[in-house]
């Protein structure tokens, strides 16, 4: 009995009022996720890209410098030869083989570091769920970015010599 004679409410009303005070007015900051999704920061690293030249060619050479770069060894690249009749890129190699295993990466950018020709980027997908182990693993396909016209699209056929440097020359702006 003793202890209900000495029961003080007003430090439990002075809590309760502090928590009402600093919620109750604020506006709701809840959203409605998968139908309303927030806009991520510019510098967020999410599901990658393999990305192409204006004109419709890779940016990939398969020099697997990404691969190298990589430090929880997720990428695996095999490069093949270009030539005239089966062009994927501009230079002498292509990648045949792109595959990035998403359980392993770690999304610390290192491989968009290492490009030298800045094919491979990290994008702003963040949406990334697997079932089975198979589908965990990302292809060059997968990967690749989408081209709408049909004379753009890769492998094809180009005039003998067009493209002899893996990296085009920059042009000028002036």
């Amino acid at each position: 009995m003793a202890n209900f004679e000495r029961f003080n409410p007003i430090p439990i009303l002075k809590g309760l009022y502090t928590t009402f005070h600093s919620t109750f007015f604020e506006p709701v900051v809840t959203v409605q996720y998968p139908e309303e999704k927030r806009p991520v920061s510019k510098r967020f690293r999410g599901r990658h890209h393999l990305r192409r030249y204006d004109n419709g060619l890779e940016k990939c050479i398969g020099c697997a410098l990404c691969a190298a770069a990589c430090p929880a060894d997720a990428i695996f690249v095999e490069a093949s030869e270009n030539n005239d009749d089966v062009r994927f890129s501009p230079g002498e190699r292509y990648a045949s083989t792109y595959e990035i295993n998403m359980m392993r990466c770690i999304f610390c950018g290192y491989c968009e570091d290492a490009c030298p020709t800045q094919a491979i980027e990290l994008g702003d997908q963040y949406e990334l769920s697997f079932t089975e182990r198979v589908q965990a693993i990302y292809t060059r396909d997968m990967l690749l970015d989408t081209v709408d016209e049909l004379e753009k699209a890769t492998p094809r056929k180009v005039e003998p010599g067009a493209f002899d440097r893996s990296i085009p020359m920059m042009e000028n702006p002036d």
